[in-house]
């Protein structure tokens, strides 16, 4: 099995690419390809070392004449790739063109002719927001091409305490994990690194600072402070029918269990957010189990309760 994180996706179909370039043109500068792809020299000499030790038999001269060429007994040999793995790479590649945020289009084409595989447009993924794909969409291709070509970028960012704060980071990163987009970062400010959510950045320009990313490494993406701890518990809910598809949207079938009486129990982690999550379904859930959660839904709902007397 051959797996392919989200960078190397982006960077697979400019491998392909330089490949099929330097078959059917046989030679060209590290400045041709820049041009070409809309990439820094860097980044093109970086390819270079990726396909030579893929063993692909790629060799630079220096000097008039010279440049970037691959040797002439080479043929892209797909009996190396097993069709599983075939499937795999057309797949992957598939599943990342739906999501349109990276341009693979032509690689697809390419391999698809090469494995002798037909269309198969088997997965479309929309990760914008309703409402918001255009606006999300400019985001990502402007973090994309500060992510590609090692640029800074600045941004106002929404803390957990209702604050805008301007950030100047090194983009290393774009994650997907549990239903949001995160940017992974450096910090030179602080020199530290710093994990953002993408759907609380606003007002980002790119800036005329590089850096190199080999430099730094991304930072793992935690949890939230309540969700750290791992620890479970089981709260039984009754739910009513017009409700009920929000569980199994929601949580894992494997964290549902259905009871005899028509309640649900369902695995939760621990933490504050399982109030707020009970009282999103408003008049729709009652909790039955267990007692302390039901208490403090009381002392929750009668603060709300509050908020809502007759104004005088």
């Amino acid at each position: 099995m051959i797996y392919y994180f989200w960078g190397e996706l982006m960077q697979i179909n400019r491998l392909f690419e330089i490949v099929y370039l330097l078959m059917n043109k046989k030679q060209a500068t590290a400045n041709e390809l820049a041009t070409h792809f809309e990439v820094s020299k860097r980044t093109i000499l970086r390819d270079i070392d990726t396909l030579t030790a893929a063993g692909i038999p790629i060799y630079t001269t220096q000097g008039k004449g010279g440049g970037i060429f691959i040797h002439d007994n080479f043929i892209l040999d797909k009996t190396f790739i097993s069709g599983d793995e075939q499937k795999q790479i057309l797949f992957s590649l598939q599943s990342m063109s739906a999501t349109e945020l990276i341009e693979t289009d032509h690689a697809l084409s390419r391999l698809r002719s090469f494995f002798a595989s037909p269309n198969k447009n088997w997965i479309e993924v929309d990760f914008s927001r309703w409402g918001h794909s255009e606006a999300d969409n400019t985001k990502f291709e402007i973090l994309k091409t500060a992510i590609i070509n090692e640029f800074a970028v600045s941004f106002d960012y929404l803390s957990a305490y209702g604050e805008y704060k301007g950030r100047e980071v090194y983009p290393l990163r774009l994650s997907f994990k549990s239903k949001a987009w995160y940017l992974q970062s450096f910090f030179p400010a602080e020199n530290d690194y710093r994990v953002f959510k993408f759907n609380r950045i606003s007002n980002m320009v790119v800036l005329d600072k590089s850096f190199i990313s080999g430099d730094y490494e991304a930072p793992k993406i935690e949890p939230p402070e309540d969700l750290s701890a791992s620890c479970f518990i089981y709260v039984r809910l009754l739910v009513l029918s017009h409700a009920k598809f929000r569980l199994y949207d929601e949580f894992a079938e494997s964290d549902i269990t259905v009871n005899n009486d028509g309640s649900f129990t369902l695995r939760m982690t621990q933490g504050q957010w399982i109030y707020d999550y009970i009282l999103s379904y408003g008049t729709a859930v009652e909790v039955m189990e267990p007692q302390y959660i039901r208490d403090e839904m009381l002392v929750r709902i009668e603060k709300i309760r509050n908020k809502y007397v007759p104004i005088t």
